[in-house]
Formats: C-alpha cells, structure tokens, sequence
C-alpha cells in the first residue's frame, strides 16, 4: 500500500500565494497513476487547510498505519527563525507561525511505514532534517527521505501558476528523472532538479537515509527488460567486441532499389542488430572506428559496451534485472 498527502495553501491572509494549488493538484494528478495508467498512490489532496491542527492530524494519518510508503508533499509558505523550521497555516500568528518541521520528522521516524518521503515546496524548506535540537530528534531514522525546494536560508519561487521546484518535479515525474527500465527514484528526481536549477538559483536539497531503491513512480521503459537482458548474449565478456557486417543492416536487401554488398541482410541478423541500435541510442555501446552504426554494419566494423553499458552488462550477468 503506498498513500500520499498532497497540501497546496494560497490563501494566506496577509501574503496570498497563487501557484500552490495548482502545484497540489498536479503533483496528485502525476503520482496517482504509473505511466502506463496502472495505480501508485491512494493520493489525498488537500487546499487551503486554514488551520494547524487540520494539518498535523492529517500529516499523522498520512504517516500511521503499516503502509510501504508513506509521502508527504507540501506547497505553501514557509518560516524560518532561531528554533527553526515552520510549515505555515493560514491561522499563523506570532511565535506560533506553523507546524515545526521537527515535529513533523518526528512523527516520520516513528511512523512504521517502510518509506518515508517529504517533499517541501516553499520558503526555508532545507530546514527539514537539520538538527536543532540536543536529543537527535532532527535525524533522519532509516527509511525517510527529504526532498526540499531551499537550502534553509532561502526562498522558493513562484513562475506562471507554479513553483520553480514542482514546475521541475513534474517533468522528473513524468518522465525526465526516469533510469533505462522506466523508474524514477527520489535521488533521480534531485539528480534531474538540481542540473536543472544551476549554481545561482535556489538550490534543493535532498536528505535520506535508506538502504533500499525506493521508486516514486514508473513509465515506459526506454528499453524493455527483454531486450537489455540480451546484451549478455551479445558481450560473453564486457571487454569484447560484437563483430558486424553488411548483413546486419535491413537495407541492404535486393528488395530494396540501391546498392546493396554482400553478405545481404539476413532476418536473423537485422532483429540483432535492431536491438543494438537501441542499445546505442540509450548510451550503453558504441561503433568501434565508425561514426555512426550503419557505417560500422556496411564497413564491417564491431561495437562495443560503454562504461553504462558494462553497469547494466554486470546487473544482468549478475541476474539483478
């Protein structure tokens, strides 16, 4: 079982935000399915929750229970001061501005759910997880992950309708975070944000202490298990090379109106060499003394495994994919 509390808050009374429900509903929207429509999330959205005590007792049902993964991601206004950070509610006043962030890393280390995973899109958010206080209760137990928008010292933006950050965390759901077999990690997700933003923007910040591969969400493949786990046949040793010829190249056929050599295309040999191409165009080998992998089929050149290629060679030798 795998939930998610999705919290987006505009109507601040003061100082109204107006990308933050928007931001709720399409990360809802994006974590509720895997790419190929089949469910991930149970998601409860939740906007504009205008009191405090609403929010925490939302945020503890999120995190009780025996779930696999338990998420929290919250949109809104946040606050920093010498006891540290707040998630703020509509009702804030002075010296009560919000739900302390330890309070909630708190009730995540207690919680028994095998992941959990906090993702804050506002103001001061790398405050989640730094420790102030003596008794460690700002650590991070195994299992939980934070993902924040800032480092603590520093303000999220708001660009068309949307945070910079959920702008970014979007695309990685959708796709842009994914590895070669279609899953997109937390790590993976900060990997994609953190390019994405450069040395002179707010910087995210990502914590966690796990000991498993955690993944958010799921699409398409860019190469199916099926043909990756082929690339052994095709390398015995990841040192080798895979020699080609004409016959590898489906054009080279007398069906065909050009100039063909021989060998011509042979069937077997093209669906080998298909999946090459693939292999290639997602960086795992590359033509050796060609440009390009036609060239090395018509010049009877070979390929060869890159240093990714050999990480995946070595998993699935290793029979973990």
């Amino acid at each position: 079982m795998r939930k998610a509390l999705i919290v987006g808050i505009n109507d601040y009374p003061t100082s109204p935000l107006h990308g933050c429900e928007n931001d709720a509903y399409a990360i809802g929207n994006a974590l509720e399915t895997n790419g190929d429509g089949s469910p991930n999330f149970a998601v409860k959205i939740e906007t504009n929750v205008t009191k405090r005590s609403k929010l925490k007792k939302l945020i503890v049902d999120l995190f009780s229970g025996n779930p696999d993964t338990a998420l929290l991601y919250f949109s809104g206004h946040g606050f920093l001061n010498e006891l540290g950070g707040y998630i703020v509610t509509p009702d804030y006043e002075k010296y009560d501005e919000g739900i302390p962030m330890d309070d909630i890393l708190k009730i995540a280390n207690q919680s028994k759910a095998v992941d959990k995973i906090i993702i804050l899109d506002c103001c001061h958010s790398g405050a989640m997880g730094t420790p102030t206080l003596t008794d460690g209760s700002s650590h991070l137990k195994e299992g939980v992950t934070i993902l924040t928008a800032s480092r603590g010292n520093e303000t999220s933006l708001e660009v068309n309708g949307h945070g910079v950050f959920t702008t970014l965390l979007i695309s990685a759901l959708q796709g842009g975070a994914s590895d070669l077999r279609g899953h997109i990690s937390p790590g993976g997700v900060y990997a994609y944000i953190d390019q994405a933003l450069g040395p002179w923007k707010q910087r995210p910040v990502f914590k966690t202490n796990v000991t498993k591969f955690t993944s958010l969400r799921t699409v398409n493949p860019q190469v199916s298990s099926e043909n990756l786990r082929k690339i052994i046949d095709y390398f015995p040793e990841p040192q080798e090379t895979f020699s080609l010829d004409p016959s590898f190249e489906f054009t080279n056929s007398n069906d065909i109106e050009h100039n063909v050599i021989e060998p011509y295309s042979n069937t077997e040999n093209v669906a080998i060499f298909k999946n090459l191409q693939k292999l290639h165009s997602i960086g795992l080998i590359v033509p050796v003394d060609a440009e390009h992998m036609y060239f090395a089929a018509m010049n009877s050149k070979s390929c060869k495994l890159t240093a990714l290629g050999y990480h995946y060679w070595r998993l699935v030798n290793e029979k973990l994919i």
